[in-house]
């Protein structure tokens, strides 16, 4: 958290002219409700089930920048899947 992922990718897709997208706001839009909720109401396993499936997703398009939560790169699945592309990890 706080590492700068969002701000980073944003300038980092206009740089490069790509379409940025923050796997955590993409949940929030496809949901209607915030990460905070989903979090109280499905718990984390909840959660990391819908990033999963997100990740999956974004992670498949081509000539994008996708930024994910501190926590995405626990789940092996996303780990496979973010390799599809190149991953940076940003240090707080």
């Amino acid at each position: 958290m706080g590492s700068g992922k969002s701000t980073i990718g944003r300038q980092l897709a206009k740089k490069l002219h790509r379409k940025f997208f923050d796997s955590d706001r993409e949940i929030e839009k496809r949901t209607g409700v915030s990460i905070s909720w989903i979090f109280e109401m499905e718990g984390e396993e909840g959660f990391r089930e819908r990033e999963q499936k997100v990740i999956d997703e974004l992670s498949a398009m081509d000539n994008i920048v996708m930024a994910t939560g501190g926590g995405a790169v626990l789940a092996e699945a996303n780990r496979r899947n973010l390799k599809r592309g190149k991953v940076v990890y940003l240090a707080a």
